[in-house]
Order: C-alpha cells, then structure tokens, then sequence
C-alpha cells in the first residue's frame, strides 16, 4: 500500500499517512529515539564505478536501495559481469522488507536475477524500472516468483518499520527518483544517479522543493552520487545532443547508424526525432536495444513520430539518405551489433564508405581500449565516425560540483556519506560537503562493507560485514574465484604445456616417451627440438621416482612439473601453465 507524500507539517492531502519521527529541530530527542540505532552498510558502489548498493537496517528490519553490476577489468578474463556479495542479506534475509530501486541502468539492477536466486524479497521501483526488470526477471525464469510494486514519483511505501518516500531526479534514463528513508532514528536521503536538468526531454524538472521540504523538517544523512563530484560547474542539458544530432542529420546522404546506450530512452528519443525531421525511417539492431524500446514506447516513455520505426530487414530497401539504425555497441561490447557490423560478422548490415556512425555515448571507464578498437575498424573500412572527442555528442546524466552544492544546501543534512564513485570522487565530494560548511566529523568516506552506526546525534564506523564481489561466468556465480582467475591470467599471458605420462600401473615402468601438448606457447612443429629436448628432461625426473614403485602419483606429477617448468625457464626465459597427466595402464 502507498502513501502521498508528507507536507511541511507532517500531513498528506492527498492519503492518510503514518508520521515518523525525524532529527528535531530543537535537538531535544525523545526517550524511544535515543534508544534506537540505524545502521547504514554499502555492500557495493564505493571506491568503484557500478555495482551500486546499500542497506539500510533500523528497528531489526532491513530495506536495501539498489542491487547493481559491474563490468569486468582487464584482468578478468573470461567474466561476464561483476556482482555483490550478499551474504550478509542471506544470513539475515528473515529480517528484509524489500529492495528499492533509483532507476534502470544496469549498475543499479543488473544483479537482481542473481541475487534472488539467493534472497527472495519484493521489489519497489517506478514504471519504466519495473518493465526493464521484469525483462531480466524473464530471462532468468524468475518473473513468476518475483513480486514487483510500481510505485509514482510523490508516493511513499512502507515496509516493515521503514518508510520509503519516491522523489523525482533527472537523469539520462526516465522515471529516476531518489529517496527519502524514514526511521525511527531520522530521516535519510538516498539521491541515486541525478542532476539538475532544467529543459529534460519528455518529463518534469528535478522537485528541489521537496528537498527543501525535508532540509526544513531535518535530514539525519544525505547519501549522494559522486560521479562527477571533480567536475566544476553545471551538467549540460540532455537537450544540447539533440541540437548536435539534428545538425549531424541535415544535409547527409549516408546511411545514419547512430549507437548509445539502450537504456537511454532521451537520447533514443532525440534520434527518432532527428530522423523524423529529415525524413527518414529508423530500425533498431541489438535485442537490449529492441527490447528497451519496446517496454518504453509501450509505457508510453518513448513518443516514435508516426510512420518514422520500420523493421531493419525493411529499411534497407530503402535509399541510403533516408535510412536511421539504432543500435547497440556503444561501449564495443564483442557481441554487440555496432561490433558486428565493424568486423563485418552482421548477418544483415554491411558497413562501408556510404554509412556515418555516430557513437553517442562515453566510454565507461575500462572499456576505451574496446570502443577504440571498434572506431578504428570503422574508419579502416571507410565509414565516417562521429563520436564525442569530435563533437558534442554526449552528456553526462550525473550532477557536477554547482548541481551537488545545491542538494546539500536544501538538505542541510547532520551528517553525509559520499557515494557512487571511486576514492578521488568520494574525497572530491568530501571537499564540496567541507565548504558547504560540514566538519570533517560529520563525514563518513566508508569502504564496502563498512557498518556506519547513527543515533539522532552521533555516528560511528567501527565494524564491517562480508562485502566482497561474485563473478558470474556464463551460468556459473561465485564457482570462479582468485585461483581460476590467477591460472587464466596465467595462460593468457604464457600459455600452457601440457605433458602426457603413461605408466604401468603394475609396476609403474614408463611406457613411452612423454606427449608434450602446447596451446598459446610455441608452435610444436616448428619447435622440434625444443619438445623432444624437453621430454628427455622430463624422462629423466621422472624414471628415478617409478623405480621406487611409489603409489603416490601426486610425487610423480610434482617432480615432471618442476622438470618441465625448471627447463622451459632456463630455454625460453617463459613460465607457461604445466599440466603433468599421468595416466595408469
């Protein structure tokens, strides 16, 4: 059940509501407040960019805010995504009222189906955050079991002895809100991703009042985004691409193919309008793409000009100068369309001198190396590229210094915890709440997994809980760790040996010469001499320890191992994997 939101005065005109105690401005608490702690435990998002999560535990209950991804680094080889660990909410997922999410981009709700297969829990999100959820629920057959509440900017829900007020942010994907959490200790304010867009493409401005409203009443904690905390200044309207696609737009007589981040239905609004302007029809290549563009002009966050969306098996029929694609890739995801397209491996598109590619996004930090290996096939097979260091092609949908200065000013938070960000961003924002007039006390730049502790008055950070990540590789969650990453790093960078021993099983006699089997090394047949050097070395390490007729096969593989590993060094100055199999005939 929700509730319209409070005024002022502690009253709702539009619903009955349940008034929960806030920081007095007297600073006189109550007996029931003084008893009562609220602790605060980010278990992703800090000292990171993604994975985005927090828990809020009052009263014995638990709500957690946001439940997101991460991409991999370099170094993990063979990961598809990065997510938290929650076994801090297993281990007390009796005492969880529900997980409440700012908005839809994959670094807020990307380890939803992994983390219910761990903890089931209801989930409270708005409209267009519910639909890309149950998409992901879908995939992963949990739709079914899975109870979402969409909930209305303004609204508030209670869960459990929480109450969890819904207030509308701008940011570069529609419905975002930020939260006002209700305690019996004070209230919290959880911005989530936002800035202070004053012309937004197809929704309201930000409602600073309503912070004003709760910096009035009394805010006990501002958590807030830092993403862009080092950056002065104001962010740009999500209006100012729009103009820059339109002008990209005239006069072209190439087929447009225009790449950014599903999720960011602004900007796929912005292209469909372009291309309406112009007189061009638009197709969509890319199932994330497709399937965002779906749920949000069927929600009715997308407005498609009439007679402009047409099928891409459609829009090739027609002259290049009045085509528009869509498309994923704008990161250089390798199964991506706009990848697929570049290295030719499109079942459908072709690219080539008659096409421009506007690359409408930033590079998430990690993923340049990748987004410039696609710009640069793109440009090899003579395709106009278009991207953000050329043109201003791209904003960004996080608030800079000016934007966050403003919260803190109309929130007039006691206390504040900087979030979203990595270790500069955190302390960059640290510096901004200091000259906004906070003490340094009043500040808390935690790790994951810290416990930040509050009364009304006070707040320590002593003690931390289990924070770590869990990677997911294909089906496989948690089952990869440090060793299997260590041994793929290993092999990608020296390769691997592997040496076949086959011995009696009798009398352990050798029976033949080793097998040696190389992959990502040397080229066996090229290298000869080398191979049938190293199984004479290999020979005789092993031949002393079978004259033994030792039963412990784990000495023989220990001693080839040492053998081949010893020899390879000596002659190749390389340390490749070596994998002794023996095999009892």
């Amino acid at each position: 059940m929700a509730w319209r939101r409070w005024d002022v005065f502690g009253r709702c005109a539009a619903k009955s509501a349940i008034s929960l105690p806030c920081v007095p401005r007297n600073g006189k608490e109550k007996l029931s407040t003084m008893a009562e702690k609220l602790k605060i435990i980010p278990l992703g998002g800090l000292n990171e960019i993604g994975k985005n999560m927090t828990v809020y535990e009052c009263s014995g209950e638990i709500i957690v805010v946001d439940c997101g991804m991460a991409f991999p680094g370099d170094d993990m080889y063979g990961i598809d995504l990065v997510i938290p660990d929650v076994s801090y909410l297993v281990k007390n997922q009796n005492r969880i009222r529900g997980l409440f999410i700012t908005h839809g981009h994959e670094d807020h709700i990307g380890a939803i189906p992994y983390v219910l297969k761990q903890v089931n829990m209801p989930i409270y999100c708005t409209r267009l955050t519910a639909g890309l959820i149950r998409l992901k629920l879908e995939e992963h057959g949990l739709a079914a079991t899975t109870k979402i509440v969409t909930v209305e900017a303004g609204d508030t829900i209670r869960a459990g002895k929480f109450s969890v007020e819904f207030i509308h942010v701008n940011h570069s994907i529609a419905d975002s809100v930020a939260f006002a959490i209700r305690t019996k200790v004070g209230v919290c304010i959880h911005t989530g991703d936002f800035k202070i867009d004053s012309t937004p493409i197809n929704e309201d401005v930000i409602d600073l009042a309503r912070f004003g409203e709760l910096g009035k009443e009394g805010v006990l904690a501002l958590l807030m985004d830092s993403t862009n905390a080092e950056r002065r200044g104001y962010t740009m309207s999500e209006r100012a691409v729009g103009e820059t696609l339109e002008q990209q737009f005239r006069g072209c007589k190439k087929r447009i193919i225009v790449t950014t981040f599903a999720s960011n239905i602004y900007r796929v609004q912005q292209v469909m309008n372009a291309a309406a302007a112009t007189k061009r029809k638009v197709a969509v290549s890319g199932r994330s793409m497709e399937n965002v563009v779906a749920v949000a002009s069927e929600l009715g966050y997308l407005k498609i000009p009439k007679n402009t969306l047409v099928e891409l098996n459609k829009v090739k029929s027609l002259p290049l100068e009045q085509q528009v694609i869509i498309t994923t890739g704008s990161q250089g995801e390798e199964m991506s369309a706009l990848y697929r397209m570049a290295f030719s491996t499109h079942k459908q598109i072709d690219v080539g001198p008659g096409d421009k590619v506007i690359i409408s996004a930033s590079a998430i930090p990690g993923n340049e190396k990748s987004v410039g290996r696609v710009i640069n096939e793109l440009f090899r097979k003579g395709v106009e590229t278009v991207f953000s260091s050329t043109s201003p092609l791209h904003v960004s949908g996080h608030a800079c210094q000016e934007e966050l200065k403003i919260i803190h000013a109309l929130a007039k938070p006691r206390f504040f915890i900087p979030v979203h960000g990595e270790q500069r961003h955190l302390q960059a924002h640290r510096a901004i709440a200091q000259q906004m007039g906070m003490d340094s006390k009043q500040i808390a730049i935690a790790q994951n997994g810290d416990v930040i502790e509050f009364t009304s008055r006070h707040m320590k950070q002593e003690t931390s809980v289990p924070a770590g990540v869990l990677l997911v590789d294909g089906s496989g969650v948690g089952d990869v760790g440090a060793t299997v990453l260590r041994d793929r790093k290993k092999m990608a960078e020296d390769g691997i040996v592997v040496v076949i021993l086959n011995v009696n099983s009798y009398n352990r006699d050798i029976l033949s010469p080793p097998e040696v089997i190389t992959r990502g090394f040397i080229y066996v047949k090229e290298n000869e001499p080398l191979i049938n050097e190293l199984s004479e070395v290999i020979m005789n390490a092993a031949e002393p320890v079978c004259r033994r007729r030792s039963r412990d096969l784990s000495e023989l593989k220990s001693v080839v191992k040492s053998a081949a590993s010893n020899y390879l060094y000596k002659t190749t100055k390389r340390s490749p994997m070596i994998v002794p199999v023996i095999n009892e005939l």
